[in-house]
């Protein structure tokens, strides 16, 4: 009886979850006998549930085990779209500088065709108006000429009793000749000016010499030996002039 007894407890020991409903009898008589209470209460005690909290290792994993495979294929899914993301944006925030860099390259080409054209059309109001640049020197030799022929005949032999009426008559046609002159060049935007009592300047004056003049302004013209044209708001020949010098 003692060696069926231990046989059955080892054999529940060893293989605790092949119990059969048919040795329940056996169980209980091995349970109920006072051979083997403690190796019966040392293998209860062994299967025993505990009552303390898993630890976070514990639960992370059975966390993982309760996961789906469909839930777990979309987190997969989200952690590789996260970087495919990241370069989408990166390659749209690139796309996005070039086409500032083209909008600025094509308004400057915009602004540039524009100065071209600017300067075209400017180049060709200049040879308009200039054209007649060189010619217009050479014609103001004849005028300089006119003007002293007619600063040769005495004030007295001007006028109508002059004593010399064939000096007369020739200065009143030099005079004539002289005024039809500058109204060809006033047509041509051609003018004479006379800077006398003006304030020198270099632009548009000429000085032949200096000399203090009491009453004079430093600085101004006081005499005008050839007059001065313009071309437009262009100097096509400075005034050659005199010049107040500063006495101190």
């Amino acid at each position: 009886m003692s060696f069926r007894l231990s046989s059955l407890v080892a054999r529940s020991l060893i293989r605790p979850a092949r119990i059969s409903p048919t040795s329940s009898s056996t169980f209980t008589a091995v349970a109920s006998s006072a051979a083997a209470p403690a190796i019966v209460a040392s293998h209860f005690t062994r299967r025993a549930y505990s009552t303390e909290p898993p630890a976070a290792g514990e639960k992370g994993a059975a966390a993982e085990a309760e996961q789906t495979p469909a839930e777990k294929a979309g987190e997969a899914t989200t952690a590789e779209a996260a970087p495919a993301a990241d370069a989408h944006a990166a390659a749209l925030k690139e796309k996005d500088q070039q086409i500032a860099a083209l909008q600025d390259s094509y308004r400057r080409a915009l602004a540039d065709a524009e100065n071209v054209r600017q300067r075209a059309r400017k180049e060709v109001a200049d040879t308009k108006d200039f054209a007649i640049t060189k010619f217009a020197k050479d014609l103001l030799s004849v005028a300089d000429v006119l003007d002293l022929a007619l600063k040769a005949v005495p004030e007295a032999e001007r006028g109508a009793n002059s004593s010399n009426p064939h000096l007369r008559d020739l200065y009143t046609g030099v005079d004539m000749t002289r005024s039809n002159l500058l109204s060809t060049f006033k047509r041509f935007n051609i003018e004479a000016y006379s800077p006398l009592d003006e304030v020198f300047d270099p632009k548009f004056h000429e000085a032949l010499f200096q000399a203090p003049i009491p009453g004079k302004t430093p600085g101004t013209v006081f005499d005008v030996a050839k007059s001065g044209y313009k071309l437009g708001d262009r100097c096509l020949r400075p005034a050659q002039v005199g010049v107040v010098q500063d006495a101190s």
